[in-house]
């Protein structure tokens, strides 16, 4: 038998005549692999990164032992791991028919108004972790998805529609800013008690079921018709005002000349005007008995 030392990263085959050099050799190579395999998760698994708008939670064997903020960090391999929280604004988008936000999309929310009518409520709603809350989120809820559906759209939902309650399907629409402040303030005081920010909240849209829409176009449209006729009338008042001023001016106009025709002679006057205002030109003929005119026979 030939016998030859084999060193550590000897991998070459030999010959023999058993074959269990070779057979050394293949196991060599797959503990070598491992050792390699365990170095690079151990060297690549010792640190990592937080970006920005993000927040680090440690944990050893799952329990939060700190917080690592944004930048390069260390921790121990298979002992310790660091999990992200967004702290960035999230968008969440309750609008069947629009297109805000980012990744959701939710249907509308259905809510009753005062009067009992079913309403289809649009909303938008930008909020962020409060990073300093951080560690209470992650302890309760892990994740940024579960403390969103399990926290902040209840919230939403609740809020939207307790609101509407409060005003009649009418005034949804009449006073619609006032309804979207209401919201909003009780968003951000709750939103606040639960850890979180919020940013931004806008009403997208109301949609009402179509025999009420029908029913606040008709009631929309009488009012346009009565308010064109009042307008109408209001008009046909004006005119007539000015007819019955412009006949007041006109008397009174007659009155003054009136008065100054008597102050100057009476009739001498009237004849004298009428004498200027005379083409000279005599009738062709004349009613028996009349005066031919302008002429004072006596």
């Amino acid at each position: 038998m030939e016998n030859k030392k084999v060193g550590m990263f000897d991998y070459v085959k030999s010959r023999t005549s058993y074959g269990s050099v070779e057979i050394l050799r293949v196991g060599k190579i797959f503990i070598h692999a491992l050792i390699g395999i365990i170095f690079l998760f151990l060297f690549f698994g010792s640190f990592g990164s937080v970006a920005a708008g993000e927040i680090g939670i440690r944990t050893r064997f799952s329990k939060v032992t700190g917080i690592v903020n944004q930048g390069l960090y260390f921790k121990i391999p298979a002992i310790e791991h660091v999990n992200i929280l967004d702290t960035k604004t999230r968008t969440i988008n309750y609008d069947k028919n629009g297109n805000e936000g980012d990744t959701r999309d939710s249907s509308s929310l259905t809510g009753a108004s005062k009067d009992l009518q079913d309403v289809s409520i649009g909303v938008m709603v930008n909020y962020k972790l409060d990073a300093q809350k951080a560690e209470n989120i992650f302890n309760q809820y892990r994740t940024n998805e579960n403390f969103e559906s399990n926290v902040i759209e209840p919230i939403i939902r609740e809020t939207v529609k307790s609101v509407s309650a409060q005003y009649t399907a009418e005034e949804l629409v009449t006073k619609r800013l006032e309804y979207s402040d209401k919201v909003s303030a009780l968003l951000s005081e709750r939103f606040l008690s639960k850890d979180s920010i919020l940013e931004r909240f806008s009403i997208t849209n109301f949609e009402f079921s179509k025999a009420f829409s029908a029913a606040i176009e008709a009631k929309v449209t009488a009012v346009q018709t009565a308010e064109a006729a009042k307008n109408k009338l209001e008009q046909v008042k004006f005119e007539a005002q000015q007819t019955v001023e412009k006949a007041k001016a006109d008397a009174e106009a007659i009155k003054i000349q009136a008065s100054a025709i008597n102050s100057q002679g009476g009739a001498d006057y009237v004849q004298l005007q009428a004498i200027k205002a005379w083409k000279g030109e005599v009738p062709t003929y004349m009613m028996s008995g009349s005066m031919v005119p302008f002429i004072n026979l006596k």
